[in-house]
């Protein structure tokens, strides 16, 4: 696919942001271990994604990408997966049916374990031990032992994203995701919040027309596309030596494909020229997105474009903005003009996560809801703007009734951060904070459609 590319020319560039493992023979065991284990994605099904990001790129779909900052082995539970996808569902469902646009539904699942950090190292009571770079690399306990990064976690996270897929396969065309169960996806404990109650009645909407199209002979039996839904799975690739390993030469054509997931990305920190991470995915098939963030210049992400999509195919380039609130208006038309200029097909996706990220006064990592709701916002004020179009999320979330991003309806304070603070790494959106997101995106997203179909 790519000139003088290799599964592993990426060692031969600057790498950073990656474990030291001690001990070379047991990381090189564990690499042909994972290279003879079965992939976990299929190239074909990369291709399908591709497909529907296509779409995306021109305006006819939109994404929606979202899932937990970092998976756990403590946290694994059928349960805790169920409920981050039936979440995805009603944010789908919400958008589909404010913008009557395809929404193209991609998890931050099976296999989002690694995690960049600011430092190599940190200190706790004057002790300075590795950073902890996620459950794939060495575990949060602060201990010698603990922060050791070992190999042998990388097939236990290998175990975990198969098994993690199987669920979610078997809910997205089990039954599960069919829009006869719109009213079963409402979590308990999501009562409380006024957008639960416009969810149900959006519900009963949908009930309505299903019935409707019954009445005419069209089902879930009749009309598959009712009765399931197509999800996927999207992780940074990060941890390269994974990533190698589960790297596989499709049968069918011939081109390589990394096999742990069907997208993957490039972080801010690692998209320089003369990365490895930009090595790497360069000369794989699968979807690619890239994090944009207020260091990255228009001439530098014209050259990364052309390095990772030299055949300017559309659906191959996610780019992932994350500026911050009050930094988006200010530093993403740049970017948007040279991208238009050069005709480079890309999708444009915002992450109102990562650059709203503060301390409370009582010492926990928050981020305010009213934050990351104005980087939405003026995400959509930008395209609009520069004639654009802002055609994806991406959001930090889980199903879970955690107390971890402050505001929103429910209005959780910074006193009540400490009740359910769960994450092993940033804070995430909570299912009713993740469903107000929604309603009110789909809001925005309907702004920036008239405005274009005005337009045309």
């Amino acid at each position: 696919m790519a000139a003088k590319w290799t599964p592993d020319s990426w060692r031969s560039q600057k790498g950073i942001q990656m474990p030291f493992y001690r001990d070379a023979d047991a990381l090189a065991s564990v690499e042909a271990q994972l290279g003879q284990f079965p992939p976990l994605v299929f190239a074909g099904e990369a291709r399908n994604l591709k497909t529907e990001l296509a779409k995306v790129a021109n305006g006819e779909a939109f994404l929606l990408q979202g899932g937990d900052c970092a998976e756990s082995f403590a946290e694994f539970h059928p349960n805790n997966i169920r409920d981050t996808f039936r979440v995805l569902l009603q944010m789908a469902v919400v958008l589909t049916f404010a913008s009557k646009l395809p929404v193209v539904k991609v998890g931050r699942m099976a296999g989002q374990f690694a995690k960049p950090r600011s430092a190599d190292t940190e200190v706790i009571g004057g002790v300075e031990l590795p950073s902890y770079r996620g459950d794939n690399v060495n575990d949060i306990a602060f201990t010698p032992e603990s922060r050791e990064p070992d190999p042998a976690r990388m097939v236990r996270a290998y175990n975990q994203s198969a098994a993690t897929l199987n669920l979610l396969r078997a809910f997205s065309t089990g039954g599960y995701a069919s829009l006869d169960r719109v009213h079963g996806w409402m979590l308990d404990f999501m009562g409380r919040s006024p957008w639960a109650a416009k969810f149900e009645q959006m519900a009963d909407q949908i009930g309505q027309a299903l019935d409707f199209m019954r009445a005419c002979g069209l089902s879930a039996e009749t009309v598959p596309q009712l009765g399931g839904t197509s999800f996927y799975t999207s992780h940074e690739a990060l941890l390269l030596p994974f990533e190698q390993a589960m790297t596989r030469q499709d049968s069918l054509t011939g081109d390589w494909y990394d096999t742990s997931a069907h997208m993957l990305w490039i972080g801010d920190r690692t998209r320089f020229e003369g990365s490895a991470h930009v090595e790497y995915l360069r000369g794989i098939g699968n979807p690619i997105g890239l994090k944009c963030g207020p260091t990255l210049e228009p001439d530098a992400l014209l050259r990364l474009l052309d390095v990772l999509n030299p055949q300017r195919e559309a659906g191959r380039i996610t780019l992932i903005t994350r500026y911050g609130h009050d930094k988006i208006e200010a530093g993403l038309p740049k970017l948007v003009r040279a991208v238009l200029r050069e005709g480079h097909p890309v999708i444009w996706s915002c992450d109102p996560m990562h650059g709203n990220v503060i301390k409370a006064a009582n010492g926990y990592k928050t981020r305010p809801f009213e934050r990351i709701l104005a980087e939405v916002r003026g995400f959509f004020a930008v395209h609009r703007a520069e004639g654009s179009f802002g055609g994806g999320i991406h959001a930090e979330m889980t199903g879970q009734n955690v107390t971890e991003c402050t505001g929103g309806a429910i209005a959780i304070t910074d006193e009540g951060l400490a009740d359910r603070y769960h994450t092993h790494c940033d804070p995430r959106l909570n299912a009713a904070q993740s469903l107000e997101l929604a309603f009110l995106l789909a809001e925005m997203l309907n702004e920036e459609l008239k405005e274009r179909r005005a337009a045309a």
